[in-house]
């Protein structure tokens, strides 16, 4: 029978949980055993008993809940840091594990993984297709993402967001600008317009246009002959030509502009610097900048990841772990992405990996002593020819 293991958090401040009693209880309708250490999902608001009514165990000892298990989820899997490898020593060979791994950020200890013979899925590497929408975790955390950004905007800011008519007259709405119009940068524009405000959204691919505004937002636009988006739907890398082009145009709107919202990132490497310190001292005095590229390194150049400074007068924000903070409904969700792709790999109530699936070797890291993922691979010969 196969039993899969809920690991408890262990990042500091991560309050989500990889799967709550919803999908338990799905799970555990096709004969699969569930075990939850102890702990887990209560800064998410789901108790023990929640699990155990869905049909979950309660297992508060560590080493059992590592023996007994197949499959161990995690949101965030940090085995992969430095110095965390051990985490991994008590498990089996064959043990599979899915979350969030940060692939490319810990390309060195990927190697690990496999020579240990474990079977890793990382939630990053969903392919961008249509059949894998509902396992798109990363996708469902930048909508989160998105809009808890907007919120920081408007509680940081010393605006008002909305048009407001007062007794002492009439209060101008505030003017919103979103850097990228991918899934965290549209659900900012359609947050900061629900919450009143004027809405410009940037983006160098001409094909969100329409997307944004259908979100009743304008869309600023970079006239250029480069291709800004990759085949798989996720922002290229462009020429320096080309930033500094895209910075003329950010410019141009940065100092009648409240609060703006940074989202731009380029699957697997540094995100792109968008915003310079000279253009941070065009801004209001007061203003807002939240920068969602913080761990990526940052869309500003004043960006401090995980921390709020003011520099010039403006007022800038790098979270980290935005979705952590909406808990309950980002839990909801990856557990439904996790829990869609393991049903797309079980069979009778077994996990069935079929390695000439689209989605599933996409998605998948390691296997059978073997690192999967093709951009790890050329990540790692880059490193070994730059350090030869």
């Amino acid at each position: 029978m196969l039993t899969i293991s809920v690991l408890k958090e262990s990042v500091d401040g991560e309050k989500r949980v990889a799967l709550v009693p919803e999908s338990v209880k799905r799970l555990a309708k096709q004969g699969i055993s569930i075990l939850v250490e102890e702990g887990a999902g209560i800064e998410a608001g789901f108790r023990p008993h929640d699990y155990e009514e869905a049909g979950a165990a309660i297992v508060s000892d560590y080493d059992e809940l590592i023996s007994s298990g197949n499959v161990f989820l995690k949101i965030q899997v940090v085995c992969l840091q430095d110095g965390m490898l051990e985490l991994v020593d008590p498990l089996k060979k064959g043990s599979v594990i899915i979350g969030f791994m940060s692939p490319f950020k810990y390309i060195h200890n990927i190697q690990a993984l496999a020579e240990r013979e474990l079977t890793t899925f990382s939630m990053e590497l969903v392919p961008r297709i249509s059949r894998a929408q509902r396992m798109d975790a990363l996708s469902a955390m930048s909508s989160a993402a998105g809009y808890k950004a907007v919120l920081l905007a408007a509680s940081t800011l010393n605006k008002f967001f909305p048009l407001m008519m007062t007794a002492a007259g009439t209060i101008s709405p505030a003017n919103i600008l979103v850097i990228g119009a991918g899934v965290a940068g549209l659900q900012a524009i359609a947050t900061a317009k629900r919450l009143g405000a004027r809405v410009k959204a940037f983006d160098t691919r001409p094909i969100v246009k329409e997307q944004v505004e259908s979100l009743g937002a304008e869309f600023v636009s970079l006239e250029t002959s480069e291709e800004a988006q990759t085949t798989g739907g996720y922002a290229e890398e462009m020429s320096e030509d080309f930033y500094q082009h895209e910075h003329a145009i950010i410019n141009e709107h940065l100092p009648t502009t409240d609060a703006v919202i940074t989202t731009a990132q380029i699957f697997g490497k540094r995100a792109p610097l968008l915003i310079t310190e000279e253009m941070v001292q065009t801004m209001r005095y007061g203003s807002v900048i939240v920068d969602l590229a913080a761990e990526q390194g940052g869309n500003c150049e004043l960006t401090v990841p995980g921390k709020s400074v003011e520099r010039h007068g403006v007022n800038i924000l790098s979270p980290l772990d935005l979705p952590s903070s909406l808990s309950y409904h980002t839990s909801e969700m990856f557990s439904r992405n996790v829990t869609a792709l393991l049903t797309e790999m079980l069979n009778a109530g077994e996990l069935n990996i079929d390695l000439e699936d689209e989605v599933v070797n996409g998605t998948m890291l390691t296997h059978e002593g073997k690192i999967m993922n093709q951009h790890v691979i050329d990540l790692l010969e880059r490193d070994k020819e730059e350090n030869s």
